[in-house]
């Protein structure tokens, strides 16, 4: 073979590898969005309060994958741990929702790093008080009121830790109002015992080692517990999302938040007892297109 018809082969032979590598590159990471028709791969991790594990793993996540082709990988603790662990390096995300926007704040600005710039307020969920159906005190909780019945002898409340968690942050506060008019409520809220992991508590309750605990009405309802209201009281959770700085997944973190957003997120939402925010509320800038255009009225 000559010399000349060598160096012909060897052109097309990097001429068809780089078109490879071109092809390779392209497959990898989509930058689409759930209902666009685009498709992404990769996974998405998502850090979320742990009132939402039911909603995640079992309907948004798997509705999310099968709409995008990108992977869900959830990971659930209680807000305000679960910032803490973002700013100290400790998990990174593509993808942060919270039960409380006092958890964005706590990554917002130079001083916490920039690590959240914006984010959506999409929901609300009030505070309950949920309870096992065959607790030999169910009768007495549903005739109330909550206040007296938590506070009898043998009665096993639990709550989540209120420095890591806003719902345990909720109960407490709830505890101290009622308690200036019923005592014994101060010392539940002084009790460490009645404090367990948010992404147990379900569970903690159902197999019996609490009569009640509290929780927010969207949760309860997807767990089928049954619940009284806080009389005297309106406390609940306010869920926001947003991207984390650097999420090594951001075009998949986008496309998250645009399908949480969108019509068929907010339809499986309000389904499980959700109260929708309407609009979504935007705090910060920056907003991504791709999250601006999945907001209703956009």
């Amino acid at each position: 073979m000559s010399d000349l018809s060598r160096r012909g082969l060897l052109a097309l032979g990097l001429v068809g590898g780089a078109a490879g590598l071109a092809a390779c590159g392209s497959s990898k990471g989509g930058s689409g969005t759930s209902g666009s028709g685009d498709t992404g791969s990769g996974k998405v991790n998502v850090l979320y309060a742990g009132s939402l594990v039911t909603l995640m793993e079992k309907q948004l996540g798997p509705a999310y994958e099968k709409a995008t082709g990108y992977g869900f990988q959830g990971f659930s603790a209680g807000s305000t741990a679960l910032a803490a662990q973002i700013k100290g390096k400790v998990r990174k995300a593509d993808v942060f929702i919270s039960a409380s926007p006092d958890a964005d704040a706590e990554l917002m600005g130079s001083k916490n790093g920039d690590w959240v710039q914006w984010y959506v307020t999409y929901a609300t969920s009030p505070l309950v008080l949920g309870y096992n159906g065959k607790s030999k005190f169910a009768d007495k909780i549903k005739a109330g009121p909550w206040y007296d019945v938590i506070a009898l002898p043998g009665f096993r409340i639990g709550s989540t830790d209120p420095k890591a968690d806003p719902k345990g942050k909720l109960a407490h506060k709830a505890l101290l109002a009622a308690g200036k008019d019923h005592p014994k409520l101060l010392d539940i809220a002084k009790n460490e015992k009645t404090i367990f992991p948010e992404e147990t508590l379900v569970a903690d309750l159902q197999s019996g080692q609490l009569d009640a605990g509290f929780f927010y009405s969207s949760e309860a309802k997807l767990a089928g517990i049954p619940t009284v209201q806080l009389a005297g009281q309106h406390l609940e959770a306010t869920y926001t999302a947003t991207v984390v700085k650097g999420a090594p997944n951001r075009a998949g973190a986008e496309s998250f938040i645009a399908h949480l957003l969108g019509a068929e997120g907010r339809k499986v939402m309000q389904r499980d007892g959700f109260e929708l925010v309407n609009p979504p509320k935007v705090t910060g800038t920056g907003v991504p297109d791709a999250v601006r255009k999945a907001l209703p009225g956009t």
